[in-house]
């Protein structure tokens, strides 16, 4: 079984009130089941871990959320857990920044995220300067950040994902660590492009089935970008045995396979952790 770490999973999705658009998500998009909007309990968390070789995950969690689950599960077991930091309002930058930098500090965050289509009405691509504080803060920090790219499953305003806007950003802050995620459809072809231009620049197939990534990609993965693309599976939306078994068939090489599985995501996200 290859070894693997899982570098966006979903663990409160049961504990709060989803909006309309996640039901139809769920329904329309992923064609899921009662399991798709679920939270986990510890010990079923890791087992299915355990089961597919995942040795980590990278659960995301929400900063001044009491209770949040994520953070409760990376406190009571290190080992195998970091935190992606999301739920900063990037429209209050200085207490935005406070918080984050806080929350950095005592807990262990491998990156923060931010979906644009998810915010401010979808009106704030990368590139405007309400990021700005964002991305000069994890400069500072080494912290990478990741944001969502591609036309999102929900019925929500889509250009702002347009990898495209990344192209200033990687531009201005030569510095920072930044990765795409959920994919880039159906811009693969300039998250590429993009890719070859910058370096400090990495895409993660978070909430893709494997099977389903285009042959450009995986070209790209097998060739010049062995170093850029970094597994997710979104969990439970996507569960780590579909996507996991699906990675397993990629027309891959064990070294390229190890590297999107496990390395990549080690080395992006999880080594300065280890530093600390």
């Amino acid at each position: 079984m290859p070894r693997a770490i899982d570098c966006l999973v979903n663990v409160d999705l049961g504990d709060m009130k989803q909006p309309e658009y996640m039901v139809r998500v769920k329904e329309d998009y992923f064609k899921g089941g009662e399991s798709f909007l679920s939270s986990p309990e510890l010990p079923e968390l890791l087992e299915n871990m355990d089961g597919q070789g995942v040795e980590r995950a990278i659960l995301l969690s929400k900063i001044g959320v009491d209770g949040d689950r994520g953070l409760r599960y990376a406190t009571e077991r290190p080992d195998r857990f970091a935190l992606g930091a999301g739920g900063l309002n990037l429209l209050r930058p200085v207490k935005a920044m406070r918080n984050l930098e806080a929350f950095v500090k005592d807990n262990p965050v491998a990156y923060v995220c931010v979906g644009p289509s998810f915010w401010g009405d979808g009106m704030y691509p990368p590139s405007d300067a309400v990021y700005y504080p964002l991305y000069a803060k994890c400069c500072e920090l080494d912290l990478p950040v990741c944001i969502n790219t591609g036309i999102p499953g929900p019925p929500l305003p889509a250009e702002a994902q347009n990898p495209i806007h990344l192209d200033r950003v990687c531009i201005r802050f030569p510095e920072l660590k930044l990765c795409m995620i959920h994919g880039a459809d159906p811009w693969w072809d300039t998250a590429i492009r993009l890719m070859l231009k910058y370096r400090n620049l990495r895409l993660m197939t978070s909430a893709w089935s494997p099977k389903r990534l285009p042959e450009s990609l995986l070209h790209y993965l097998r060739t010049r970008g062995q170093d850029r693309i970094i597994f997710a599976s979104d969990y439970p939306a996507l569960s780590m045995e579909r996507t996991l078994g699906e990675a397993a068939n990629l027309d891959l090489t064990e070294e390229v396979r190890d590297r999107y599985l496990y390395e990549n995501g080690k080395a992006f996200f999880l080594d300065r952790l280890d530093a600390r």
